[in-house]
């Protein structure tokens, strides 16, 4: 048994484990150390308040603004206090970020910051150079034990506390699994990409972690707000590669296939508005067959290579320079809002379990994140994370307590359940998408339900299980909001100007009890059944 079991091997579970030191921790991780995480994927970087000028206020300020209605302000606040305390931390483990002659850093403005903020690495490299600087701390921490190549597929239960986790080796297709018993448990397992068709995240983002905790009965919060990212390259990969948003920071602009930009007649801040606006800006140019396009020849133009090497390699092996051309571009589930409701040291509803990242909600990002919030985010929360645990370490003693029986469906996907991943990802694409209306949010409900009972292994049946509940959370908002629009609800509703609180049970009760078309409903902060006044 160890003190700390923490699961997931991207940026918040291994800045968690770093900060626990020297407290003994164990990581599982679903293969080798910074594979797999999203965070290495990250192109614009970490936003903090380290340019003259700006301060902390002023970014959290930026962050509820861009949260529309929802954002925790207290928690918003905090985070934006302690990020430069954070990007500290970050250079202490060796993160080259990128500096001025004078040491200071070289900050890039994002959609929806009022100031340049967003730290970055050589460009558009910041994700994959703090991987690489932490994993390399990681290792040569004695502290910190690593597993690789576990896949969790269940929490362990007893006494009415978590105990750690069932888990799967060989990268989850191990055919037994392995039992891992800790004082804590913190679930750093990332977001949900791979319920939708089109996502910029790597397969491991699955929605298993979210899952492992609603079916042991956690309170998710605000699953329904899930962020598009509207400059994927439209190329035909799965994972769709990212034109980042610092390029639109630099001057690059979006047009449709006739050459017209078409931001500005939707937003004062055109292509720097806020990502749910421009996702939607650029969906609605691909479905009136236009196209939508990046075009970024005149703002970067020959320094493409220099200053966005990543983006720059993605445009060449699909066959596009974008020094002499526009970049093809569609909407792609990008960051799940929502996730495991913890408070502001990352404790969950249940007892003995924390979150951090991406699977966790701490209120931060509302109803529409505000970008280079998310590695931010993952830090300062794995931190307090890590100082709430030293400070009353949990105990280790487990005798005589007895965990909760175990499912034991196999692991991975069979053939069945591979053809079943496919048509659930085409429907979350197609109904819990960009755009959203009752009547098809109500039949992508009731068909993940007939998936998810006819799961044959743990992995589809997790899957299908988060994808159940952002489904049934969007299907009972009547509103548009942040990264949820209705079509049929076009508008902010006051009735809904509050967080959504559930669980597993409670929302599959009141899905239950609502017909089509569906009565108006929503989650209470209780989980319980309200019906909405307008």
């Amino acid at each position: 048994m160890t003190s700390t079991l923490i699961v997931g091997g991207g940026l918040a579970g291994l800045f968690t484990a770093l900060k626990l030191a020297p407290l003994p921790c164990t990581v599982l991780s679903p293969r080798p150390l910074g594979e797999g995480a999203s965070s290495a994927w990250a192109q614009g970087g970490i936003a903090a308040a380290v340019e003259e000028g700006d301060t902390p206020e002023a970014h959290a300020a930026d962050t509820i603004t861009a949260g529309a209605g929802l954002v925790d302000e207290a928690m918003a606040r905090l985070m934006a206090r302690e990020a430069r305390e954070r990007v500290d931390d970050l250079l202490a483990y060796g993160v080259p970020f990128d500096r001025t002659l004078e040491g200071r850093f070289v900050a890039s403005r994002e959609a929806a910051h009022s100031s340049h903020r967003v730290v970055r690495v050589d460009g558009d490299r910041a994700g994959k150079a703090i991987m690489a600087a932490l994993v390399a701390a990681v290792r040569r921490t004695p502290s910190i034990t690593v597993h690789e190549g576990f896949v969790a597929e269940a929490l362990v239960r007893a006494g009415g506390r978590v105990l750690g986790v069932r888990a799967r080796g060989d990268g989850g297709s191990a055919p037994t699994t392995r039992l891992f018993l800790a004082g804590a448990t913190v679930l750093a397992t990332g977001g949900i990409g791979h319920l939708y068709a089109v996502t910029t995240n790597p397969p491991e983002a699955n929605g298993i972690g979210l899952a492992l905790a609603a079916q042991a009965g956690a309170v998710i919060a605000d699953p329904e707000f899930v962020q598009f990212h509207p400059t994927a390259i439209d190329v035909g990969r799965d994972p769709a590669p990212l034109a980042t948003e610092a390029l639109r920071g630099e001057g690059a602009v979006l047009v449709n296939g006739r050459g017209e930009r078409f931001m500005q007649h939707l937003h004062p801040d055109a292509e720097l508005a806020p990502r749910d606006v421009v996702a939607r800006g650029v969906f609605a140019e691909i479905a009136a067959g236009r196209g939508a396009f990046l075009d970024a020849r005149a703002a970067v133009g020959a320094d493409f290579p220099r200053r966005f090497p990543t983006v720059h390699a993605a445009c060449i092996a699909a066959g596009i320079d974008p020094v002499a051309t526009v970049i093809p571009l569609a909407p792609a589930e990008h960051y799940h809002m929502g996730g495991i409701a913890t408070d502001a040291d990352g404790r969950t509803s249940l007892s003995g379990l924390w979150a951090a990242g991406e699977v966790a909600c701490t209120g931060v990002h509302g109803a529409n994140r505000l970008a280079s919030n998310s590695l931010l985010e993952a830090v300062v929360f794995g931190a307090r994370i890590a100082a709430a645990i030293k400070a009353a370490p949990p105990a280790s003693a487990v005798a005589g307590l007895v965990p909760t029986p175990w499912d034991d469906r196999p692991g991975p996907p069979t053939p069945s359940d591979r053809s079943a991943i496919t048509r659930l990802r085409a429907l979350m694409q197609r109904h819990v998408g960009v755009l959203r209306d009752g009547e098809g949010l109500g039949a992508a409900v009731d068909e993940i339900g007939a998936i998810r009972r006819a799961a044959e292994s743990t992995t589809l049946a997790g899957m299908a299980t988060t994808a159940f509940i952002v489904a049934a959370a969007a299907l009972l908002r009547e509103e548009s909001r942040g990264g949820h629009h209705r079509s049929d609800f076009p508008a902010p509703s006051e009735a809904f100007a509050r967080r959504t609180m559930t669980t597993l049970s409670a929302a599959e009760a009141v899905v239950a009890g609502a017909a089509i078309p569906r009565a108006r409903r929503c989650l209470a902060p209780d989980g319980s059944r309200r019906r909405s006044s307008d």
